[in-house]
């Protein structure tokens, strides 16, 4: 793979702004529980700020994937991100997990999503990612017909790639991404299904290892973070760490999801 500027490798930062629809989605009786919601209320109120205080002091780019409930909740936070330069991406509407099985709520989901973005701040995403990584080809070939350029949902490789349709037609590129760089699996926290939270030493190997390994091979390092857990006070030094490992390898291309899709497809059709 071929990055801009001779760099041997792409990073994304990428962060779901989820809010409380992460809790939402999980368990409709969460809408009873403030102290669940709280923690999604946190990642609006204090987690974006701080994050963007972050990439500023960067200087870096990033992509922002935003539920459609969350746009109409904290249109504030939707234009402060814009405004800062970063792109934002459809990330459904309330955080809805996909069902193969019923298609026409997996539609009604996508519309409703993009409506939002669209009557909030005037967004056509050109990236999808898909709430808890799950998906369908119903759902990759309304990312399609959509117009949207790229999906983020699939952990099939570490390079970008070519969807193919149902029908054989090539459909959006896709972004890969895992659980291990993910920062969910090692600082949610939920009553009903405990589990330890791992510290920044911990979480900062797990990460500078996996960026290390894709960087000799090429690939693309996709971290995916959540205001409501990369933005607690600790976790933002966690961040700031992690950004400076990067920078320090000299030849990382940091881009955002829609910069990295583009590259990619200009060369998948120079290559055809």
């Amino acid at each position: 793979m071929l990055w801009p500027n001779g760099a041997r490798c792409a990073v994304m930062l990428t962060f779901d702004f989820d809010a409380e629809t992460l809790w939402l989605s999980r368990d409709p009786a969460n809408a009873r529980k403030p102290g669940v919601l709280s923690q999604g209320i946190y990642g609006a109120r204090r987690g974006v700020p701080e994050i963007l205080k972050v990439l500023k002091s960067h200087g870096l780019p990033a992509t922002f994937y935003v539920p459609g409930w969350t746009a109409e909740t904290y249109p504030d936070r939707i234009h402060a991100i814009l405004e800062a330069g970063h792109e934002i991406g459809h990330h459904g509407y309330l955080h809805e997990w996909i069902d193969p099985s019923q298609p026409e709520a997996e539609r009604e989901a996508f519309e409703k999503g993009l409506e939002a973005l669209d009557r909030v701040a005037g967004i056509v995403p050109t990236g999808y990612r898909s709430p808890a990584g799950e998906t369908s080809p119903n759902l990759i070939t309304m990312i399609e017909r959509y117009g949207l350029l790229y999906d983020s949902s699939l952990m099939t490789d570490i390079e970008p790639y070519r969807h193919v349709l149902e029908d054989g037609a090539p459909g959006p590129v896709e972004l890969p991404w895992h659980w291990s760089s993910d920062d969910a699996p090692h600082m949610m926290f939920a009553i009903q299904s405990p589990r330890a939270i791992r510290n920044n030493d911990e979480v900062f190997t797990l990460w500078r290892d996996e960026f290390d390994a894709i960087r000799e091979m090429g690939g693309l390092f996709n971290l995916v973070m959540h205001p409501q857990f990369i933005g607690r006070p600790a976790r933002l030094a966690l961040l700031h760490r992690m950004i400076e490992h990067i920078e320090a390898s000299g030849d990382a291309w940091i881009a955002t999801g829609d910069q990295v899709a583009r590259h990619w497809a200009a060369q998948d059709v120079a290559g055809r």
